[in-house]
């Protein structure tokens, strides 16, 4: 293996109770030291069945300005669904190494799909303490199976099925984040790509850490997508930054967690805002987490909703293709 991955290095610390010095944070990001323990405010939770349609409304705009992000429940998205999805993904990730190297990211690709470990440069050439799994669900045109684990057998089938509902659940989100805005319905959906939307997943694999007081499982960061959806497991681990306080997100089983990413805050004009969020890993367990990325197509452009930009309201954003904007976020560089 020309790159080591985390399980294997956490498989050897956790009999010397010590990290490698390449994942120890620096103090000001370091979960013991910056995480919050005082009285907070708690994510904001959205029943998406709600019947009174003007307040669905409301509530998901609502938690989009002032937070950037929320959970929600009753989405329709079947319990069985997301267990098939979560069951075939630590199955993928208990198997041998070289099992899953054979799914590795090509070396020299300009895609992020594949298996891998670190996904950003750090300037402190600092990692983070977890491995990955990135491959495309959606559109069946953009899909490359080599990507895709052929053991478990069932991995596709348990992926292709919550894709299908997945769509279901951005199209609701999409109508209710426009509708906030006082946009038609489609329009920030048609603004983020419309049919072509690209639906990204991760799976982030967060082996158990003897010092999970100095690392960090993924830093500090917004999503370059235009929404993200995630499903977690029951390992608690996803920070969010409110009022310069980091906060837990508290686990609730079978909610979906939705991000807020960079497009859409673009699109709104600011209106929205792309949380800035983290994750800590645990001790005694691996945590997990199945984000899935809506992400405009490499060439589509994306800039400010023309509706909601005016003389007195002029565009915060340039407007730019997506693979554009995302090889500046990846690599550092000024948008």
């Amino acid at each position: 293996m020309e790159v080591e991955r985390v399980q294997a290095i956490a498989s050897l610390s956790l009999t010397t109770d010590t990290i490698p010095a390449e994942f120890i944070r620096p103090e000001k990001e370091q979960p013991a030291i910056t995480t919050f323990r005082g009285p907070v405010q708690e994510i904001p939770t959205i029943d998406l069945s709600d019947p009174d349609q003007e307040n669905l409304v409301r509530s998901i705009a609502n938690a989009s300005k002032e937070w950037g992000i929320f959970q929600v429940v009753n989405h329709g998205l079947p319990t069985d669904v997301i267990a098939k999805l979560q069951a075939v993904g630590k199955e993928f990730f208990e198997l041998p190494p070289e099992e899953k190297e054979v799914y590795a990211k090509l070396p020299g690709s300009q895609s992020i799909e594949g298996y891998g470990t670190q996904l950003q440069k750090d300037i402190d050439g600092k990692k983070p303490w977890v491995d990955h799994l990135f491959h495309k669900i959606w559109p069946p045109s953009a899909i490359n199976y080599r990507f895709w684990p052929k053991n478990p057998p069932s991995y596709r089938d348990a992926n292709e099925v919550y894709a299908k509902y997945i769509r279901e659940v951005a199209d609701k989100l999409f109508t209710s984040l426009s509708l906030g805005l006082g946009v038609e319905h489609r329009a920030l959906k048609e603004g983020a790509g419309g049919e072509d939307i690209v639906y990204m997943l991760k799976i982030n694999y967060y082996p158990p850490c003897p010092r999970p007081d100095l690392a960090l499982g993924v830093v500090a960061h917004t999503d370059f997508s235009s929404l993200t959806i995630l499903v977690p497991n029951e390992v608690p681990g996803l920070q969010v930054l409110k009022d310069d306080h980091w906060i837990d997100a508290k686990y609730i089983p079978n909610a979906l967690i939705v991000h807020i990413g960079d497009q859409i805050e673009i699109l709104s004009n600011g209106i929205y805002r792309s949380v800035l969020h983290r994750s800590t890993v645990d001790k005694g367990k691996a945590r997990m987490s199945w984000p899935v990325f809506l992400e405009p197509p490499g060439e589509f452009v994306v800039g400010p909703l023309r509706q909601l930009v005016n003389e007195e309201n002029p565009p915060k954003y340039k407007a730019k293709k997506f693979k554009d904007y995302a090889y500046c976020k990846l690599n550092k560089l000024p948008q």
